[in-house]
């Protein structure tokens, strides 16, 4: 395999966890872009507790105003929460919620194997057992402070 393969297989990984993402009541969250961009500034928050939108954007590479897109559909979905910066009060320190929202349990609790099967064309179970077994192993191998490692 070569980083072109590697960059479109993540690219195909992406979007099969994106169709195993469940909808939200009211529905209008199926925009692949805020998807991403929601999961990825998750994802710094998780690693970067008490960090300002700034912060977050530098880290992700993502444009500010996507940040604060996601950091306010993170909030209304009960997964962060934000407070003022206690040193500049102009600034706004966002932080995982203590507490599991609904929405939050039922995206963790949801499985890919669906997705997966429908991107595989339905194949027989023991394949999508199969390949779900595989990115068990990816995932434990390479978590999201892969990137980072590479980086340092």
């Amino acid at each position: 395999m070569n980083g072109v393969e590697l960059f479109l297989l993540g690219r195909t990984l992406m979007k099969i966890g994106e169709g195993a993402m469940p909808e939200p009541e009211g529905g209008d969250f199926r925009h692949g872009g805020s998807v991403r961009s929601v999961l990825i500034v998750a994802s710094d928050v998780s690693a970067h507790p008490d960090s300002a939108v700034g912060e977050i954007a530098t880290r992700t590479g993502l444009p500010q105003s996507q940040v604060s897109t996601a950091v306010a559909r993170l909030k209304e979905a009960g997964a962060v929460v934000t407070a003022p910066d206690p040193g500049d009060r102009r600034r706004l320190l966002v932080r995982q919620a203590a507490e599991l929202s609904g929405r939050v349990a039922e995206v963790r609790a949801t499985t890919i194997e669906d997705a997966l099967a429908a991107a595989l064309g339905n194949p027989p179970p023991e394949h999508v057992k199969e390949v779900s077994e595989a990115l068990e192993v990816l995932a434990r191998h390479l978590t999201p402070q892969a990137p980072a490692r590479m980086r340092g």
